[in-house]
């Protein structure tokens, strides 16, 4: 283990725990931002919980929930519910707007909402891109089950399996459930690689990591647990060159994460159909 990042709690509605970026680093591989969601209860008959319309640029996000149900509508016109063990991948590109909301069954029936939203960073050849929307049901994301260890493959290869997800970079992303008494070595060689701990107790090369910390790994780590977890293995090649954040905007430069900004304020930004009430850009 390289690295040991603690997460910081954040408010945007509901409770997140940030680990990307982070001061210690701001990415691993392509993935630029790490937020765990919840778990949550939304109140019946609200909004709480609901994230407006709001843009994105130079990068793609990836919604993975464990329990609960969100509805996805961007400016592309794609109105998508998220169910668990999906993967809903929005490329922003040169711009996208979207916004995220609690469907009202889930508020009524008190369901439990909990994820983990990711960013990837586009690379340079492809931040401005034209934007895109794919989704990808649960019953299509392949899984393996080993000997005391079970594994979602999110995005990426491993284990002789292959995720359909198409990203713009080699990315690995990988839900495992680990059994007691239990090791596992990852080998992806040129690919920076860290593990979340969504619960349990884990250690790297005999280096404990509690529960919702980001572990950096070396090229030699071995994760175990004595009384199992659950864990995400996350990671890919590295990005060229330096990436730029201004709010949800990510970028190769600090021009044009600020002039995603002026281009949002003075609404240059294709918006959600339907939707009326958005976020504006936060005093920075």
């Amino acid at each position: 283990m390289t690295l040991l990042i603690p997460p910081r709690v954040q408010d945007i509605g509901f409770t997140v725990k940030r680990l990307l970026p982070s001061r210690l680093q701001q990415r691993v591989g392509p993935f630029i931002f790490v937020d765990h969601m919840g778990p949550a209860h939304f109140e019946a008959g609200t909004t709480a919980g609901d994230v407006r319309q709001h843009p994105h640029i130079g990068l793609a996000t990836v919604t993975y929930l464990f329990s609960g149900a969100m509805m996805h509508k961007d400016s592309l016109g794609f109105h998508q519910r998220i169910e668990p063990g999906a993967i809903n991948l929005m490329t922003a590109g040169n711009g996208i707007v979207h916004s995220e909301r609690l469907p009202d069954d889930v508020r009524e029936q008190n369901t439990s909402v909990e994820g983990i939203q990711i960013w990837l960073a586009l690379p340079t050849e492809v931040e401005d891109c034209e934007p895109s929307f794919a989704h990808y049901p649960a019953e299509v994301i392949p899984s393996i089950n080993l000997p005391n260890m079970s594994v979602q493959v999110l995005i990426g290869k491993a284990f002789d399996i292959e995720s359909p997800v198409k990203t713009a970079s080699v990315t690995t992303y990988l839900d495992i459930a680990l059994g007691t008494d239990t090791q596992y070595s990852p080998d992806f060689p040129q690919q920076e690689l860290a593990i979340y701990v969504v619960w349990g107790n884990v250690t790297v090369n005999g280096e404990l990591v509690p529960e919702f910390h980001m572990a950096v790994l070396d090229k030699d780590s071995v994760i175990a647990t004595v009384s199992g977890a659950n864990i995400m293995l996350l990671g890919g090649e590295p990005l060229a060159g330096e990436r730029f954040i201004l709010w949800n905007f990510v970028a190769s430069s600090r021009e044009k994460v600020r002039a995603a900004g002026e281009r949002w304020t003075n609404g240059g930004f294709t918006m959600v159909p339907g939707e009326i009430d958005w976020i504006p850009l936060p005093n920075t």
